[in-house]
């Protein structure tokens, strides 16, 4: 069983940045396919960024040259660096976890990312 928990969302200016924290409890964090997912109000979820156990790391077109991802697996943490957001970036951001060799897979419980002057 993994548990979760978002942290530093919250209320940024266009053209700001801010770093979201995904801290894992649990072991085997290392065996976890990790990924940030988006959802704006009225829309479907959306997969923003992943990073593989591996540290192979994907993004989505829309993000793509603002947003990183990384992980520090001796702290159990992904994290996602946000740079020059836009207003069209306000959603809550949920942090996942898939497990690379079988399938189990883990939602946070979300962080909101308001992004507006």
């Amino acid at each position: 069983q993994v548990q979760l928990v978002e942290s530093g969302g919250g209320l940024v200016q266009p053209g700001g940045s801010l770093r979201l924290s995904c801290a894992a409890s649990g072991s085997i964090f290392s065996l976890y396919n990790m990924a940030w997912y988006r959802q704006a109000s009225g829309e479907q979820r959306e997969v923003v960024s992943s990073i593989t156990s591996s540290g192979r790391t994907n993004y989505a077109a829309s993000v793509k040259g603002r947003f990183t991802i990384s992980r520090d697996n001796a702290k159990k943490t992904v994290y996602r660096q946000m740079n020059s957001l836009k207003p069209e970036d306000t959603a809550v951001y949920y942090c996942n976890a898939v497990l690379s060799i079988r399938p189990v897979e883990y939602w946070g419980q979300g962080t909101q990312v308001p992004v507006s002057s």
